[in-house]
């Protein structure tokens, strides 16, 4: 074979050179290709920041411009808890008397139930357990209950007053809609809180189309006055629900219809004065016991100016919270609006006489500023939840304060407080796929027209890294902003 033809030969099996490999194109080409390339994303405003755990940037795209982050503004008050509070942090709950009960059980006068500022007092699990529901129910009340039997009482010859003022009473910061109040999700904030504040309306079909549709209560609030104007609709059609409480007052207003097949309607709504309505809860279930309350029960807040009340020293029963560590498991898996308020609360309170909004919005500018290192330039807040449109900070913010936490003391229990990807919480059901499963874990956060998604991801070679990526002003469904960032986010690992 002349030697020409036999290097030619050889030619066909040699491997190709990386040069003439197709190569993958570079992350910032990638990023691009999906931002466009996704209806959602193409015309709203993204920002992306990818840094490795000493800060060294890996990627960013707008990460000096301001944002509406939703929920990952729980990622700011949940470390400023961890780092100020501790992870073994208990808030305690107590029920006080002026005097003891006279030798018949008799307590003569009032009796506070008195919040400090614990969020478990609910039927939800503790510690967080993916696989558990939500339960209509109050233990924690049942057990401030039987404690107070245990100490012989056998009447209340006065009120059982709901006190949180261990806050200030500020129930809705600044820029939170006009609507959110309504639900669970907005409920009031107090230092005395249960079920979330909240209780759960079900609506249920009648026997037969045209007669009015069965209404129920997880629990009677007591101060909400039902205003049920639902029948029953023929059966395969639509069921149409109209919620309303009109601000300023307690009327609830659900009107509609509902389907004869159709399966009850539910949703889960917030009460107006969260500390009435655990007194009325704690004497209903004194009634249940036998303990007779004479006087209807009552609620004591705090104004910004009023003068601390009695200091009540007989203490007829009290309740510790789990540990600061399980709490914050809650806030950050499940995204709990009122629990991430209670804990900006708690903080500023922390060797005070009482908390409030403003102090602890204080607080979390100091450590971002003395201990992060953020300044007024990178973080303005208006809540702790993230609920508030008023609340902005840049991409470039949420990295450093995910490196910070990263190194710091309390980074076990951050770091476990956060969604894990295809496993629990707000991303059980995303990131599924064998390559991202498990590699992600983030806090998740959408408003209308906001959608964004901040932690820590797992890269094969560059081991852990911090990313964040918000979205702002796009003008199509939740879901499609958030599987545009799912994919950012798996071009972020490969």
């Amino acid at each position: 074979m002349p030697q020409r033809i036999l290097a030619l030969a050889l030619l066909c099996f040699l491997p190709v050179s990386g040069a003439a490999k197709k190569r993958r194109p570079p992350l910032p080409e990638r990023v691009e290709r999906i931002i466009a390339a996704t209806p959602a994303l193409a015309r709203a405003h993204v920002g992306v920041r990818v840094v490795d755990l000493k800060g060294k940037p890996v990627f960013e795209r707008n990460a000096r411009n301001w944002f509406v982050p939703a929920s990952n503004t729980k990622l700011y008050s949940t470390s400023l808890a961890l780092t100020r509070l501790g992870p073994h942090y208990r808030m305690t709950t107590r029920v006080t008397a002026e005097t003891a009960p006279d030798l018949n059980g008799v307590i003569h006068g009032d009796v506070r139930l008195v919040g400090g500022g614990d969020p478990s007092l609910s039927g939800r699990a503790f510690p967080y357990d993916k696989d558990k529901e939500w339960a209509d129910a109050a233990p924690g009340i049942d057990e401030l209950a039987r404690q107070i039997a245990s100490r012989g009482v056998t009447r209340i010859d006065g009120a059982l007053i709901g006190d949180d003022t261990a806050y200030v009473w500020d129930p809705f910061p600044n820029g939170w809609a006009i609507d959110d109040p309504l639900y669970e999700y907005g409920a009031p904030v107090s230092a005395l809180t249960l079920q979330d504040n909240s209780f759960r309306l079900e609506v249920r079909p009648g026997d037969t189309p045209g007669e009015p549709a069965d209404v129920y209560l997880s629990a009677e609030p007591g101060q909400v006055v039902l205003v049920f104007q639902v029948t029953t609709a023929a059966a395969g059609e639509r069921t149409r629900i109209r919620l309303d409480r009109p601000a300023n007052t307690n009327e609830l207003f659900v009107s509609g219809s509902i389907a004869a097949d159709a399966k009850p309607y539910s949703a889960l709504l917030a009460v107006p004065d969260p500390a009435l309505y655990a007194a009325q809860v704690l004497a209903e279930a004194l009634e249940r016991r036998g303990i007779r309350v004479r006087d209807a029960p009552r609620a004591r807040h705090r104004s910004r100016t009023q003068e601390p009340g009695p200091d009540w020293t007989i203490v007829l029963a009290e309740r510790q919270s789990p540990p600061l560590a399980e709490l914050v498991k809650v806030v950050n898996k499940v995204s709990q609006n009122l629990h991430a308020e209670l804990l900006l609360r708690e903080v500023s309170r922390h060797g005070k006489l009482f908390g409030s909004r403003e102090a602890g919005l204080t607080e979390l500018k100091t450590f971002l500023e003395t201990t992060v290192g953020l300044g007024q330039d990178d973080v303005n807040f208006e809540d702790a939840s993230g609920l508030s449109r008023l609340t902005l900070l840049t991409p470039e913010a949420t990295t450093k304060l995910l490196v910070f936490m990263a190194a710091s003391d309390a980074s076990e229990a951050w770091i476990n407080s956060l969604p894990v990807g295809g496993e629990d919480g707000t991303l059980s059901r995303r990131f599924q796929g064998a390559a991202e499963k498990s590699k992600i874990r983030a806090k998740t956060g959408t408003l209308s027209h906001v959608s964004a998604l901040g932690g820590y991801l797992e890269h094969p070679r560059r081991g852990r890294l911090a990313f964040t990526v918000l979205v702002n002003n796009y003008n199509t469904l939740s879901s499609e902003a958030r599987q545009g960032i799912d994919k950012l986010v798996s071009a972020l690992l490969e």
